[in-house]
C-alpha cells in the first residue's frame, strides 16, 4: 500500500501474550515469592506456567508468526514494505531476542516499554535490529526510499550513518 491507502488490520492470534495460566493477573510482588520465579527470571527456557504455556513455546509461536507475516508482506509489497505488529511485553522481548540471536535465557535483559517501537528488518542474511524500545515518535525514516538497504546477503559490518 502507498502512504495514502488505509492500513489493513490483521489479527494474529499467535502474537497474543504468553498464557500465564494460574499466574494470570497475579501481582508481581506475590509471584516473585513463588519458586518458579527464579526460573522465569534466570532460565526462562525452562519456565512452564502452571495451567498455562512455557515461555519457550511463547517465543516459538511469536517468532514464527512475525517471520511468516513479514515474508507475506515482502512478497506482496516488496522488500521495503513497512508493517507493524502490536503486542505485549514478553512477546516483543522474545521477538527482539530472536532477532539479536540471543540465547532465550537472556530475553529478560531486553526492555519493551508500553507504546514503544522496535524496528526489525528481516532479510535473506537474517534479521537486522534497527531500533529498540524507542518512544521518539518520528518514524518518517522508515518511509520508502529513505531506509538503509539491509537486504544484502552479507552481514552488516561497522557502524551506520543513522537516519
Amino acid at each position: 500500500q502507498d502512504a495514502t491507502s488505509p492500513a489493513t488490520l490483521t489479527v494474529e492470534d499467535d502474537l497474543i501474550e504468553c498464557d500465564y495460566g494460574d499466574w494470570q493477573n497475579g501481582k508481581l510482588a506475590d509471584l516473585a515469592k513463588e519458586p518458579l520465579w527464579t526460573t522465569v527470571t534466570g532460565q526462562p527456557s525452562a519456565a512452564v506456567f502452571p495451567g498455562g504455556e512455557s515461555l519457550a513455546a511463547m517465543q516459538t509461536r511469536a517468532v514464527a508468526a512475525v517471520r511468516k507475516h513479514d515474508a507475506q508482506i515482502t512478497e506482496e509489497h516488496g522488500k521495503h514494505a513497512v508493517w507493524a505488529a502490536v503486542s505485549h511485553g514478553d512477546i516483543i522481548k522474545a521477538v527482539i531476542a530472536d532477532a539479536y540471536g540471543m540465547p532465550f535465557d537472556n530475553f529478560q535483559r531486553v526492555h519493551a516499554d508500553p507504546a514503544s517501537v522496535t524496528v526489525i528488518s528481516y532479510t535473506s542474511a537474517g534479521p537486522h535490529v534497527l531500533c529498540v524500545n524507542t518512544t521518539a515518535g518520528d518514524l518518517s525514516w522508515l518511509a520508502a526510499g529513505t531506509q538503509k538497504d539491509t537486504s544484502q546477503d552479507a552481514p552488516q559490518v561497522g557502524g551506520g550513518a543513522g537516519h
